[in-house]
């Protein structure tokens, strides 16, 4: 069982994990270096503790402590009581959900490890978008996919406003970071998966004909808000495909798109 302790002081060293978490810049550097992320709402945090991830502590306003009872029943680490007006103060921002836990990291796989039991996967090249990245997440796991590749530059999938948006898909749909760009695509290709690059471009094949569910082992490939896949990376795959749309649009935003 956790220790229920009751903090007040905003200063307290001990809810360090939870300061400045507004600050992307500072937040993008130091969780990762430090093998952390952080879990907001009750839903979430329930969901990072049941895909295995280790918390390192708990930040709750009181009147959730009732609500996260089991959980903290079960956990050795830390449970920090403060007042909204504190947690305020720590944070950044009003914690409306009155929840946050601090969790630790795993060492995520390697691309060949995913590759070798996969047959549907999706590949982001550069979505720095965090409201993307969680959007794509969840739609991956809604749509049954069973991995996502991500380019170096792709922004970081537990970053706090990715795994809300995606309500915690991040944890059940695994993933890796190809370690160069565009030729990392070479091992999804020798890995036995057709490349499918999504593009609004007018020379791609609508995506309801070229059938990817009939494809034995298919690599979806999104790329980033704006300028979508780049050259060499549409260069790179083995066929082009769109999403047919209607009233003059020509394009969606990457989240939708997923």
């Amino acid at each position: 069982m956790a220790d229920l302790i009751t903090v007040e002081d905003p200063d307290d060293p001990r809810l360090s994990d939870y300061t400045g978490l507004t600050d992307v810049e500072l937040r993008r550097r130091r969780e990762p270096a430090e093998g952390l992320f952080i879990a907001e709402g009750e839903k979430v945090i329930r969901r990072a503790k049941d895909a295995g991830y280790a918390m390192r502590s708990m930040l709750l306003s009181a009147k959730w402590v009732d609500v996260m009872k089991d959980v903290i029943d079960e956990i050795p680490a830390p449970v920090y009581a403060v007042s909204p007006e504190l947690a305020e103060r720590v944070t950044g921002y009003h914690v409306h959900r009155g929840a946050l836990a601090s969790m630790q990291r795993k060492p995520l796989p390697p691309a060949a490890e995913l590759l070798a039991g996969a047959r549907k996967v999706v590949v982001m090249e550069s979505v720095n978008d965090h409201t993307n990245i969680g959007a794509i997440f969840r739609s991956a796991a809604a749509l049954g996919m069973d991995a996502v590749l991500l380019s170096p530059d792709c922004a970081d999938p537990l970053y706090r406003r990715s795994v809300k948006v995606s309500m915690g898909a991040v944890f059940s749909v695994p993933y890796a970071r190809l370690d160069t760009w565009p030729r990392g695509l070479e091992a999804v290709r020798e890995a036995g998966f057709t490349l499918l690059a999504l593009t609004p471009d007018e020379k791609a094949t609508a995506i309801d004909e070229a059938a990817p569910h009939r494809i034995d082992r298919v690599a979806l490939m999104l790329g980033a808000e704006g300028d979508g896949l780049s050259t060499p990376a549409l260069v790179a795959a083995d066929e082009w495909v769109r999403i047919p749309m209607a009233h003059g649009v020509d394009s969606l935003n990457v989240g939708a798109a997923a």
